[in-house]
């Protein structure tokens, strides 16, 4: 269960409003590495784990304490908007017509959708949705997707610490700088943790190397106009996981047929001139149950 008290983790306490910076605070609440991103990541990654103890039990503190961050932006943001819009800033904004046009940089759905408050939706107005968020269930995945999503919110919030000089608002980015900077480390440490513990290794999955074509599982190919992919430690030396020695490939060539796409089907109206050839007929797959009898019936020999 979850339970909920009236204090924030942190004070959220601007000096003035600005509707202006309440729109570029959004993309912190429902942007793609947003808030709501890491607090749903989270949960379902803390819901999907299959065992019990540190990992799961990490992540369920780690995304409880998100829940109060969506918090702190969304009241960040409807404090900004106190006043909104008869603020200096947008006074002045007003008196340009083309400025104007945009409300001098302010989001006006703010004040139709939310009543002069924030919007689960990014800096540009584009709602939030559930394509943003990680939870594959393998942990070393995950986790390798919650450090890239610290590290993309901490460069959001340090860029936004640069457009205010408002000291309220700054307080609170103070702390969410440095939340980012323990959360990075968290996942980073976790990371390291799951290999000491024996249950991941350093490429996910630990699984089908003896499958995949070890050939081509260390070689950089050369695909660019740049002269300087071959300087890194990439280019020579062993591996990471300490399977393979990387190797560079000046000048691949491709190892695969001609690209073309099958034969249209008449009925679906793609462009053709025939040179293919005619299309195959459908044919049955390998259902089973009602459609597999149905194929039963009609085609009886498998073969054919």
């Amino acid at each position: 269960m979850f339970r909920h008290t009236d204090y924030m983790q942190f004070d959220v306490k601007p000096e003035k409003p600005d509707p202006v910076y309440a729109r570029k605070l959004q993309e912190l609440l429902g942007g793609a590495f947003g808030e709501m991103t890491v607090t749903m990541q989270y949960l379902m990654q803390g819901w999907n784990c299959r065992m019990k103890g540190k990992y799961k039990d990490l992540i369920m503190d780690i995304a409880t304490e998100e829940i109060g961050h969506v918090e702190m932006i969304a009241t960040m943001v409807a404090r900004l908007l106190e006043g909104a819009p008869v603020t200096d800033s947008t006074a002045n904004a007003l008196g340009d017509p083309v400025v104007a046009a945009v409300l001098g940089g302010s989001d006006p759905t703010q004040a139709v959708f939310s009543g002069g408050g924030p919007r689960l939706a990014d800096s540009n107005g584009v709602p939030w949705n559930a394509g943003y968020i990680v939870h594959s269930g393998n942990l070393l995945a995950d986790f390798h997707a919650n450090v890239t999503a610290e590290a993309q919110g901490r460069v959001q919030t340090a860029r936004l610490w640069h457009m205010t000089d408002d000291p309220g608002v700054r307080d609170m980015l103070r702390f969410n700088l440095a939340r980012d900077t323990l959360h990075q480390n968290l996942w980073l440490k976790a990371i390291e943790e799951l290999k000491e513990d024996g249950l991941e290794g350093t490429i996910a999955p630990d699984d089908l190397f003896d499958e995949e074509y070890s050939e081509h599982a260390s070689t950089i190919w050369h695909l660019s106009d740049g002269e300087d992919s071959d300087k890194g430690g990439w280019a020579s030396g062993p591996t990471p996981d300490g399977r393979h020695e990387f190797t560079f490939l000046a000048d691949p060539q491709p190892l695969g047929e001609r690209q073309s796409g099958p034969p249209p089907d008449p009925k679906l109206y793609a462009t053709y001139d025939g040179a293919m050839g005619t299309p195959q007929k459908p044919k049955f797959g390998t259902e089973k149950g009602v459609i597999g009898k149905i194929k039963d019936a009609v085609d009886p020999d498998p073969t054919g």
